[in-house]
């Protein structure tokens, strides 16, 4: 994929608003396709001058935009690029977007996690975060687990009290099976 410069996407766009050359004459000029130019020319129109700016950071897009896009595309007489040059994002985003949006709901719609989950729990990490827990959250969640430890040596002596006094004890001389 050949990333353009600013200025010459600028100078381009430029060029074919000044003058009354077509995209095909500029595509035979500068060796670059015409929908290209096309597209720079109605991102431009749609947007201004900001959208040849290079982004110095990635975009992470919400829930709540993601549905404003389809529902712009929706409600809209628009294409597909007419919206993406809009919102200043890929046609192919609202296109996926769209899809599942209509396969999975709003939902599906939510950031995703990133790259794969690890393998191995570190336990450097787990005592640094036990050490920036408060000192309540610490006491809540060792209270929880006696209150667990409590609940079930009283179900193993229930269970033992009940069999009792279903079965009886076991005399000496005689074994069960």
């Amino acid at each position: 994929m050949v990333k353009y410069n600013p200025e010459l996407k600028a100078q381009i766009v430029h060029e074919y608003l000044s003058t009354t050359q077509s995209t095909n004459d500029l595509s035979k000029k500068y060796h670059i396709g015409k929908s290209q130019i096309a597209r720079w020319i109605q991102r431009y129109r749609l947007t201004g001058s900001d959208v040849f700016k290079r982004r110095r950071h990635k975009w992470n897009f919400t829930a709540d935009f993601k549905l404003n896009v389809i529902n712009y595309y929706q409600t809209h007489e628009d294409s597909m690029a007419e919206v993406a040059a809009r919102f200043d994002i890929l046609p192919s985003q609202v296109s996926i977007w769209r899809s599942i949006f209509e396969r999975e709901g709003i939902t599906a719609l939510n950031p995703q996690p990133k790259g794969r989950p690890p393998k191995v729990n570190h336990p450097k990490k787990q005592r640094r975060q036990l050490a920036h827990q408060s000192e309540l959250d610490r006491l809540k969640e060792e209270l929880a687990k006696k209150n667990q430890e409590l609940y079930e040596t009283k179900m193993e002596r229930d269970i033992l009290k009940k069999s009792l006094s279903l079965f009886g004890p076991l005399r000496p001389g005689r074994k069960r099976k």
